[in-house]
């Protein structure tokens, strides 16, 4: 199948940035509805999004109304936008088109990964499970994917479990084996690479917190003895005298506290009048 990439501007009225179409529109074969929504639906599940691309900018811009009003093909283009990184036009086909349940769950994961992607991009770094709350509860879902049920964003434990014994081995898995962890957590590719970015950097800032607490805490090795002072005092005639001859009950009596001249020591003397 032949065809050219038309480099002019789209007509009035049409909303088409790049028009692809044969070099003369009229011979292009006419696809019904039905034939265009098997297409995209065929190529939006092998995962060949650039063909997909390509074969939704190939269609006639005189069906384009009749296109849009199908599901399948307005999920495809949707699909198309997310991975051209187009989040406008992303948005405003999931705000727009109304979707059934069987959509739910692909165009819920698009639309919340597409604002995760905006906020990293943002700001400059990976989200983490707190900022990705914050960015669901700032975009929440349209109606038009959701039927009204809370959204569970959390793992499963046997999925959890799997990426956990495998982080345990190496945190820096290769994109194939993401995908082949993928196949078994029942996750996504990209799930489980966000999980393992996620992972490590929680792992850092928890290393990077313990190593401050160590260096800020002091050596209790060398307090475990009383202070000489503390042992001069204790041990003094003076208050021995005064603690075995006090007679309210082996209380030691008030003392007067001075300080001797030029010796630098604290003396204790007892008060007669309380003795």
């Amino acid at each position: 199948m032949n065809y050219t990439l038309k480099t002019e501007p789209s007509p009035p009225g049409m909303e088409c940035s790049v028009i692809t179409s044969y070099p003369d529109e009229t011979s292009f074969p006419h696809f019904t509805v039905e034939q265009v929504a098997s297409v995209c639906e065929s190529l939006e599940s092998s995962g060949d999004i650039d063909r997909l691309s390509r074969f939704l900018w190939s269609l006639p811009l005189t069906q384009i109304e009749e296109f849009n009003k199908n599901e399948r093909i307005m999920r495809s283009r949707a699909v198309v936008c997310f991975h051209r990184q187009e989040y406008r036009e992303l948005y405003s086909i999931i705000e727009n088109c109304g979707f059934s349940r069987d959509s739910h769950e692909k165009l819920q994961y698009l639309w919340n990964e597409a604002h995760y992607n905006e906020a990293e991009k943002l700001r400059g770094r990976a989200l983490g499970a707190v900022d990705k709350y914050r960015v669901r509860k700032k975009f929440p879902l349209p109606q038009t994917i959701w039927d009204g049920k809370i959204q569970n964003h959390c793992f499963k434990e046997k999925s959890r479990a799997i990426l956990k014994e495998w982080y345990s081995k190496n945190p820096y898995p290769s994109p194939h084996t993401k995908r082949e962890l993928a196949n078994t957590a029942g996750l996504t590719a990209t799930q489980v690479s966000n999980w393992f970015k996620n992972r490590r950097q929680r792992d850092r800032a928890a290393l990077t917190k313990s190593n401050k607490t160590l260096i800020m805490s002091p050596d209790r090795s060398t307090t475990t003895s009383p202070p000489p002072l503390m042992r001069t005092v204790v041990s003094s005639p003076a208050i021995s005298s005064h603690y075995t001859s006090c007679p309210t009950h082996g209380l030691i009596s008030p003392t007067i506290l001075t300080h001797t001249p030029y010796s630098g020591f604290i003396s204790y003397t007892s008060n007669p009048e309380t003795v």
